[in-house]
């Protein structure tokens, strides 16, 4: 049951739209806090509250160069969360649909 309950757990955080577009971006690179605060029109803090949920359940990782924190997948040992990925559209599809383009300010 303990299994059950951490699949679960890690489960309900693509429950939020924001969180499962911000997994379906980091499919394909990692990616900065700034370019996700451009991308979805929203607070730094804000962006750092979901990835922080996502990393303390091991769903992501971060690595912080300089001033900026970058965000990659970590989930080669979550088959689940693989499956669902799977099913979710291109950074190109995901980004054309937000109108929006990459314009990173950390670089």
């Amino acid at each position: 049951m303990e299994q059950m309950n951490e699949i679960a757990e890690k489960l309900k955080l693509l429950g939020d739209k924001t969180r499962l577009t911000m997994l379906a971006l980091l499919k394909e690179r990692e990616w900065c806090v700034c370019e996700f605060v451009d991308i979805f029109d929203m607070s730094q803090p804000a962006i750092s509250q979901h990835l922080r949920k996502l990393k303390s359940q091991g769903i992501v990782n971060e690595a912080r160069r300089g001033q900026w924190v970058y965000y990659s997948l970590n989930v080669a040992d979550k088959p689940y969360i693989q499956a669902v990925l799977n099913e979710i559209p291109s950074s190109n599809e995901i980004l054309t649909s937000l109108n929006k383009k990459i314009n990173c300010a950390c670089d």
